[in-house]
């Protein structure tokens, strides 16, 4: 116990303050991220849509998320990362409430696309913040603290989002509007006119930096569209997975709150602990294409076998895939940019993310319609592979040892 208790100390240590206000700002944000996990049941069940009509809108939910990183990221260059931060946490826990009023179908695509704009230039603003306050050489684990904190408020909302589910769905848009706007006021507190670090390179292993926009800058750009692609399968957890869990299983909201919360307690877990065991001793291509393996075989495992272990061991696998490949993303998207051109970096590798929030959930919805659950698991197997073997490529390029 002693020597477990010893390497969370180590793997914690020596973080900035500020790195972890910034991550206590993201846990009460995230704790209260109830609504998209239960979106696509919401929709269904409760407002009646097609599923035609939810992979729409949780389309329009991905298009407004594309769109907010890049506003995100072009606006954190020119007004900065507290601004668009405060702005984003306010103003899109507002739009919850607004959103809440919404029962028809266009207006409720409309409202969605808004509030995604808003609260996705969060992340462009918050990675970049992530870079400015951590200690140059404990970025990585900046990350994975920051993610850590999500992980562990996301491994709540969902849990929680599942019984208020059972008594009413408004309660889920109050919570998520309640816990962004107290998050952008302990921002506003802690983070007004506090001074950051200026990230560094680390020696050893590090991204080669680029001094052009990165939509000038092709190994990038490259990179950019193979996380893309491994975030098209990842994302079923929002969309096609729950519905799998209600439509297949007959989970209650509170089982299927129980076990995407899963995926975020997993996280919190051990995250921090791999990283920082294994962030410097592995190269950061290996890291990342063994999460992208894990990733796609964590739906394969689903066509395997039935039962509600298969449900449990999948899911730890598509925790153990994001452990694996996000934080070195990040990283790798950090360490190639520079002063000058970060927030753009950021924005462009949220608004990789973002383009995925509008694939997965039509593609996914379109393939379970047309061929059933099975098929989409196995083609996101596949294609997961295909991922792989072009990180496997292109990831050297970015990176010098």
């Amino acid at each position: 116990m002693n020597r477990v208790l010893t390497l969370y100390r180590n793997a914690y240590g020596g973080l900035s303050r500020p790195a972890w206000m910034l991550a206590l700002v993201m846990f009460i944000n995230r704790s209260g991220a109830m609504v998209v996990p239960f979106l696509s049941v919401y929709l269904t069940e409760a407002l009646g849509f097609s599923l035609k009509q939810v992979g729409l809108a949780l389309s329009a939910f991905g298009l407004g998320s594309m769109c907010g990183s890049f506003l995100g990221g072009w606006l954190t260059d020119r007004v900065g990362h507290f601004r668009v931060q405060f702005f984003s946490l306010i103003v899109g826990g507002s739009l919850f409430f607004v959103l809440l009023q919404l029962k028809s179908f266009l207006p409720f695509v409309g409202g969605l696309f808004i509030l995604s704009l808003v609260t996705e230039c969060l992340r462009p603003a918050n990675s970049s913040s992530v870079a400015f306050y951590a200690k140059p050489e404990n970025l990585t684990r900046a990350f994975s603290l920051n993610r850590m904190a999500i992980n562990l408020g996301f491994s709540i909302g969902p849990a929680i989002g599942g019984l208020l589910a059972t008594v009413s769905y408004r309660l889920l848009f109050m919570a998520d509007g309640i816990t962004c706007i107290l998050a952008g006021l302990f921002f506003y507190v802690y983070f007004n006119a506090r001074k950051g670090f200026q990230p560094k390179s680390h020696p050893k292993k590090t991204a080669k930096k680029s001094t052009l926009s990165p939509y000038q800058d092709w190994p990038y750009l490259i990179f950019a569209f193979l996380c893309t692609c491994f975030a098209v399968v990842f994302f079923q957890f929002f969309t096609t997975l729950p519905l799998y869990y209600r439509q297949v299983y007959v989970l209650s909201e509170a089982h299927i709150g129980t076990l995407l919360g899963l995926n975020g307690f997993i996280v919190f877990l051990f995250e921090m602990i791999l990283v920082y065991l294994i962030g410097q001793r592995i190269s950061y291509t290996r890291l990342i294409v063994t999460g992208i393996l894990l990733n796609g075989f964590s739906f394969i495992l689903l066509n395997l076998a039935f039962g509600q272990l298969i449900l449990f061991v999948a899911m730890v696998l598509l925790s153990m895939a994001e452990i694996f490949a996000m934080p070195f993303m990040a990283t790798i998207t950090v360490n190639r940019s520079n002063d000058y051109n970060r927030g753009a970096y950021m924005g462009l590798y949220s608004l990789s993310y973002s383009a995925a929030h509008i694939l997965a959930p039509y593609l996914g919805t379109s393939i379970v319609a047309n061929y059933g659950f099975t098929t989409l698991w196995w083609l996101a197997g596949i294609f997961s592979v295909l991922t792989a073997i072009g990180f496997w490529v292109v990831t050297p390029k970015l990176i010098t040892r």
